[in-house]
């Protein structure tokens, strides 16, 4: 079984990319929960400075991740052209240009997916992104093979 597709990683893919592996983890969470509890703390006490507080803690994360993928997009060399994946039952290849690297299945950690993409984590911090816009007819297949080569607990895919 193989599968070959091109992908473009631009600013927003990056931002949903981001988006979820901030919101997922430990420290999104509690961010996001202590801007809620600023907010209710301001509705019980009056205190502008709960509610200043409150907003901030809320609205720094996306746009501090927005700013950050825009900047990515632009500075990063591996996202100004599309990069070619190749799927095989060995494993991963990517390549853009002359460079290529390639990638095991053992070695994958987690695969997902957002409402834009399917996230594919080589590492706790680094993932493949494949914009679900630029897989057309290829994402059915790109679930299959990472479904068929990933242990069913590390897949957390929805259509």
């Amino acid at each position: 079984m193989e599968l070959e597709f091109d992908v473009k990683v631009t600013s927003g893919a990056l931002y949903d990319y981001l988006l979820y592996h901030t919101y997922t983890s430990f420290s999104g969470m509690l961010g996001t929960l202590a801007g809620v509890f600023l907010l209710i703390a301001f509705v019980s006490t009056r205190y502008v400075i709960y509610l200043i507080a409150g907003v901030v803690l809320i609205a720094y994360l996306p746009c501090s991740l927005f700013l950050k993928a825009k900047q990515q997009a632009v500075n990063n060399a591996a996202f100004k052209h599309p990069l070619h994946y190749k799927m095989t039952d060995e494993g991963i290849s990517v390549s853009q240009g002359e460079s290529e690297e390639k990638q095991s299945w053992d070695s994958c950690v987690k695969a997902v997916s957002t409402g834009k993409s399917i996230i594919l984590y080589t590492s706790r911090a680094t993932a493949s992104v494949f914009p679900k816009k630029d897989l057309g007819d290829k994402k059915e297949a790109l679930i299959q093979m990472i479904s068929t080569h990933m242990p069913p607990k590390k897949v957390k895919i929805r259509f």
